[in-house]
């Protein structure tokens, strides 16, 4: 998929963003991969990795999805857009609403902008089950941002750039993780639970990865796609990270779900279920030939139909929790 095409990857500093071009760079061959990011300083360090001198095929931009015109800059030539970019800390946007919006929604939109003028081949956005039924105005920005993205095939006329999002849950490892830190509390013996009865989905990096690369090569402009990932509580996630410290419940924090959802109710009658994912179909646009959705394969989710940390039948269990974090023999 990526023979001889140039991949941007806005936000290519991050945890997905690194994981990202590392597996591009060493199993995909492309012919360029621009790691677009406004800290100069995690471009230096990416750059001790991902050297120039070792990786012909890489180049760094900086660049903030803010200023359109750095945007359009950057996406001369490019064939595929991957969309990391996001202020995602619930906290900080709460603190900070405005910024949050800018970098969410307007960076969306010119990233929609500068895509379709550069005749750009498809666009995939990272989204999180926190755009879903969203309480905390990270999850609204981001529902927001998806809006635009899937709206954005209706208008991309002869351009012909497709347009999807990916939503998935908890990253393992990835910086703002409650797994970091918890290792960090491990060392005063006292573990913080929000509430015993909260859960989550969880997905490795590696997953997220082979998943977006997946959706790249299955997109046809449009769809919501959602991996089958496992639940696990928080109870037992700290049971797995410390097994040796007690527990301290400090109530759920302003902004927090007691459990995620990835496909709401409301989502339902758009939704196709397939083997390895959900995909939420645009409910306005024109990809519903005939007024129905193509299911191409897949099983037509029933009325009623929600996808949930709290009733997911994919569980995670304290053992595989542990060998996933590279915990086992600690």
């Amino acid at each position: 998929m990526f023979d001889d095409q140039v991949v941007l990857v806005t936000g290519g500093t991050g945890s997905f963003g690194n994981k990202f071009v590392g597996t591009a760079l060493e199993h995909l061959g492309p012919k360029k991969i621009i790691v677009f990011s406004r800290d100069e300083l995690k471009q230096y360090e990416m750059r001790q990795r991902f050297h120039e001198s070792r990786y012909p095929a890489i180049r760094y931009f900086i660049g903030d999805v803010r200023d359109r015109e750095r945007l359009y800059r950057a996406m001369d030539g490019v064939d595929i857009v991957v969309h990391a970019a996001a202020l995602k800390q619930v906290p900080t946007a709460e603190y900070n609403p405005l910024e949050a919006v800018k970098t969410n929604v307007m960076g969306a939109a010119n990233v929609i902008d500068a895509a379709i003028d550069h005749d750009v081949k498809k666009v995939i956005a990272l989204s999180t089950d926190k755009a879903a039924n969203p309480i905390n105005l990270y999850g609204a920005t981001k529902l927001c941002s998806d809006k635009l993205f899937v709206a954005a095939n209706s208008y991309s006329g002869h351009h012909g750039t497709l347009f999807s999002v990916v939503r998935y849950g908890n990253v393992m490892g990835s910086r703002g993780s409650v797994i970091p830190y918890f290792f960090k509390m491990r060392e005063t013996g006292v573990l913080p639970i929000t509430h015993p009865k909260m859960t989550r989905f969880w997905i490795t990096l590696e997953q997220a990865v082979d998943f977006v690369l997946s959706c790249l090569s299955r997109m046809r402009g449009g769809e919501i796609f959602v991996p089958k990932i496992p639940s696990m509580s928080i109870v037992d996630l700290a049971r797995a990270i410390a097994p040796e410290c007690r527990t301290e419940i400090v109530g759920i924090r302003p902004g927090e779900k007691l459990h995620e959802v990835m496909v709401p109710e409301d989502d339902a009658p758009y939704t196709t279920e397939y083997d390895d994912c959900y995909v939420i179909h645009p409910a306005f646009h024109e990809w519903r030939s005939g007024g129905r959705i193509s299911h191409n394969g897949g099983r037509p989710c029933s009325d009623g139909f929600s996808y949930t940390s709290k009733t997911n039948s994919l569980r995670l269990t304290v053992n595989e929790l542990r060998s996933l974090a590279g915990l086992s023999g600690e």
